[in-house]
């Protein structure tokens, strides 16, 4: 249960900020955003405000800003459609009712000769008396069919009509909110937790682990590990992770004495899908304000670096799909480190964190790389792509990535429960 918990609450987390980056950023540069959605699938909860409707669906495998433009707009009302208009108090067309004329007594209605909702905002139609008359359209109006209401989105509300540069913007705001989101819980975990600091000294010590266990304690230098001497907490982690399921001998000094203290490291699987021994203990920490704003800011670039080290072995040929999880293995470390505390639960958000905002920067298509690539085409060309071309590449992208997601999914659930 706490795993299923910690899950909902940084995949939840993680996504909302991602998407509040897109809709932030779209709405500053004037952009009709229709939805604010995470996840996919049938919406299981929804509400509007200020033009947008904010949705919670049912499959919890990301989520989505639907801006004006980037869809075909709207319901095609062609010449000689009978259409029910509606006015606001300034005379404007405030509501256009499609079908189910009937039930909206209170509208005009006539038949279309002319109609533009996108550029001139116009409509021209007959009225019961064979007269052509015009009527302006609120830039706010609906379109009402079926009883659902649609706003139109003239061309100036449109992602098509910004600039390249507040499109691009808008589309990497998203992963840039993740790389902030990522700095901030980090500068949190230092502010509460201590600074790490690259000491061969024992911080927090995980109950039930084997390091309790074997009698090792909070505060204990360790001098050496299986005769080797030991002067930085990366040296002492190497060695633990080599031996898992290893007797190892811990040479300390506690209080002036020195002790040495046998213990035996668990085993789990590493980053690199590899297994590793883990002992349960926390590097030893400093408290410092700008120290841990520092740290916020360099643990963030360790991880993309690390990142970018996997992403590398793609190109070398070292890839393999152990070196990457889907939701099963996101969700099962994600249980191991909430059964850690809640410092290790944070880190491993921020990790996360990281890694959505590159993943969503790599040029594929359907990721926000993909479509800044479109745009940057855009800017060299001078002129947009096609866009029938351009969302066949992004479906053909789309499709393969959830191929790839199906089997690094399959990948996991051999690797973990068979």
């Amino acid at each position: 249960m706490n795993t299923l918990l910690s899950v909902i609450i940084i995949f939840g987390l993680l996504v909302f900020i991602h998407e509040w980056g897109h809709l932030y950023f779209a709405k500053r540069a004037g952009i009709l955003c229709r939805e604010f959605a995470i996840g996919f699938g049938p919406k299981i909860f929804s509400f509007k405000r200020n033009e947008t409707v904010y949705t919670i669906r049912l499959l919890p495998l990301g989520g989505f800003v639907r801006m004006a433009g980037e869809d075909p707009e709207m319901i095609d009302i062609k010449t000689g459609y009978e259409i029910g208009l509606v006015f606001n108090a300034a005379r404007k067309v405030s509501k256009i009712i499609v079908n189910n004329k009937s039930k909206h007594p209170e509208a005009l209605v006539v038949q279309v000769e002319k109609i533009d909702l996108e550029r001139e905002l116009v409509i021209e139609a007959y009225n019961d008396e064979g007269e052509r008359i015009q009527y302006k359209v609120d830039e706010q109006a609906v379109l009402v069919q079926d009883e659902q209401e649609t706003q139109i989105a003239p061309w100036n509300r449109q992602f098509g009509s910004k600039t390249v540069g507040q499109r691009a913007l808008a589309i990497f705001a998203g992963p840039m909110m993740n790389f902030l989101l990522a700095i901030v819980i980090l500068i949190a975990f230092a502010l509460f937790q201590g600074m790490p600091v690259d000491e061969a000294r024992i911080g927090d010590v995980t109950p039930d682990s084997a390091a309790i266990e074997a009698g090792l304690q909070e505060g204990d230098q360790v001098v050496a590990i299986e005769g080797q001497p030991i002067d930085s907490w990366e040296e002492m982690t190497a060695i633990i992770q080599q031996h898992p399921n290893e007797s190892i001998v811990f040479e300390i000094e506690r209080g002036g004495q020195s002790l040495t203290i046998p213990v035996t490291p668990d085993e789990r699987i590493g980053q690199f899908g590899d297994p590793e021994g883990f002992v349960g203990i926390a590097r030893p920490t400093e408290f410092s304000l700008m120290g841990s704003i520092i740290f916020g800011f360099t643990q963030t670039y360790l991880f993309m670096t690390m990142i970018f080290e996997v992403l590398g072995m793609i190109v070398t040929g070292n890839f393999s799909l152990d070196y990457v999880a889907g939701p099963v293995g996101i969700y099962n470390y994600t249980g191991e480190a909430a059964a850690m505390g809640i410092f290790v639960l944070m880190q491993w958000a921020a990790a996360l964190s990281v890694n959505l905002g590159i993943i969503n920067l790599l040029p594929i298509p359907a990721m926000d790389g993909g479509r800044l690539i479109f745009i940057g085409l855009e800017a060299v060309r001078g002129k947009p792509m096609d866009p029938q071309k351009e969302g066949l590449v992004h479906f053909i992208g789309f499709a393969l990535l959830m191929l790839l997601m199906i089997v690094v999914t399959w990948n996991d659930i051999n690797k973990f429960f068979m």
